[in-house]
């Protein structure tokens, strides 16, 4: 059965996620992202919108008011809307560690009144009317693990002073789980945190299939693993209800993608989930079935929209129109197994 809604997005990040000027993978220009998936097509199904990475080379956190304008313009030409947005929270961007002294947590939070600004003023232009404020810890596990209580202490302190300023704006925050950020890299840590936050109305979880997996395995908590290798059909769905019913209450943000089981990354993104294509032979998730656990009771979370996400692709692959249709193909699946109208 066909449904409305969720609408599907597509994320523009995989065009600057692991891509490096003066490399035979440079990042892809927002236009070129843009392009890209406005052209795809299933059955008359195109992407509904996208979500936005809020900076450089994609967009300028601190760009007029005239130039965001302008590029809510561009976007809404390509009959695209704008949901999530990812705030620039990472030490060399606009922001700093969520753990760290005074100075990183003012940056941190400044970040986030910057992502709020532009949020604001794509919302009275009209392009964006739902979607969250994308965060993370911007902290390595290492550094977590010196001192986990209290690490995770200091980064709820941080997350409540950004959803202050979130509040302010009439913005929630959806915390990214991702076995890379310290106090978010295990799905128990991740619940410790946004029970340490508790503000449900303000903060909450973005799910993303292909990270949440690694969460099942383990990687960088392995006393937090909930499947050990070789495991059975019967021992994943157990494991995935384990996880999903403790992280599910809290999420208003959904990422579909696939994972190979692999842990790939680079820079601050070391040991983390290696995103692979939606039709990739080595993908280990049903993503349709798995869908279905995180989006169950998701229209209530105030959930409007779903966005894919795959990153450290070949800029070929993310060249060619047939990967955006495959992805697109997939959405759909999901939104007509789990949708609503």
């Amino acid at each position: 059965m066909s449904h409305s809604s969720p609408k599907l997005h597509n994320a523009m990040w995989p065009g600057l996620v692991g891509k490096e000027e003066g490399t035979d993978h440079p990042p892809i220009s927002l236009d070129r992202m843009l392009e890209l998936t406005a052209a795809a097509e299933v059955n008359g199904q195109k992407y509904e919108g996208i979500d936005s990475f809020l900076f450089h080379p994609h967009t300028d956190p601190d760009a007029s008011e005239d130039d965001l304008r302008a590029m809510a313009d561009k976007i809404a030409s390509y009959n695209l809307k704008v949901g999530s947005l990812v705030a620039p929270i990472w030490p060399g961007t606009v922001g700093d560690a969520a753990m760290g002294d005074d100075e990183a947590q003012g940056k941190f939070v400044l970040a986030v009144e910057k992502a709020c600004r532009i949020a604001k003023i794509f919302n009275e232009h009209g392009v964006r009317s739902y979607g969250c404020i994308r965060i993370d810890s911007a902290s390595g596990v290492e550094d977590w693990s010196k001192d986990p209580a209290g690490s995770t202490k200091r980064i709820a302190e941080t997350f409540k002073k950004a959803a202050k300023v979130a509040a302010d704006h009439g913005e929630r925050l959806a915390a990214e789980g991702e076995i890379c950020w310290g106090g978010m890299h295990s799905w128990k840590d991740m619940v410790d945190l946004l029970e340490a936050v508790d503000m449900p109305k303000t903060v909450g979880f973005q799910a993303d299939l292909a990270h949440t997996y690694l969460y099942l395995l383990g990687y960088n908590s392995e006393e937090n693993a909930l499947l050990k290798p070789g495991y059975s059909d019967e021992e994943f769905w157990a494991a995935y209800k384990t996880m999903t019913d403790a992280l599910r209450p809290w999420t208003i943000d959904f990422h579909v993608a696939q994972n190979d089981g692999n842990v790939h990354g680079t820079g601050s993104h070391d040991k983390t989930g290696k995103h692979c294509p939606a039709d990739d032979p080595n993908g280990k998730l049903d993503i349709v079935k798995c869908a279905s656990y995180w989006l169950e009771g998701a229209k209530d979370r105030g959930i409007e929209h779903i966005c894919w996400d795959g990153c450290m692709f070949p800029n070929e692959m993310l060249e060619s129109a047939a990967t955006w249709n495959t992805i697109l193909d997939t959405m759909i699946q999901v939104r007509d197994a789990n949708g609503w109208d």
